[in-house]
């Protein structure tokens, strides 16, 4: 899989309290495939690998909240450091919501409120 470019949207995530009907959704409209990201069910977290029709690559994800979280889809910027993204959010107005950093069982991540109040996400490659 060849890295996207710092500060561009390199993910996007749908997040539901019912994620095989979510799946069922976007794969009969779209033709998404999907397969089970095995690293984060041995942490016992539900979450999908997605990709589009003719591409191996993954582009995406659907996250099973168990209904701890809302509902949600969600676009995500790759940029180099987590925690400095996120001050630098806060000194811009915005709002840290959730903040993950030396993640074990992935890369650093955060989700983030602009401005105007719309949530987005940010992530550092894993190791970075």
């Amino acid at each position: 899989m060849t890295t996207p470019a710092v500060n561009t949207v390199a993910w996007f995530e749908v997040a539901s309290d019912d994620p095989d009907g979510v799946q069922r959704f976007y794969g009969e409209l779209f033709g998404w495939r999907f397969r089970v990201d095995e690293e984060s069910a041995a942490g016992g977290i539900d979450y999908r690998i997605l990709s589009y029709p003719g591409d191996e690559q993954a582009r995406g994800g659907v996250f099973g909240t168990r209904g701890q979280f809302p509902n949600h889809a969600v676009f995500t910027v790759l940029v180099e450091d987590v925690a400095v993204a996120c001050e630098k959010v806060e000194a811009l107005g915005g709002k840290v919501l959730h903040k993950v950093l030396g993640n074990t069982s992935g890369p650093d991540f955060a989700y983030l409120l602009d401005t105007s109040g719309n949530v987005f996400g940010i992530f550092a490659e894993a190791g970075a």
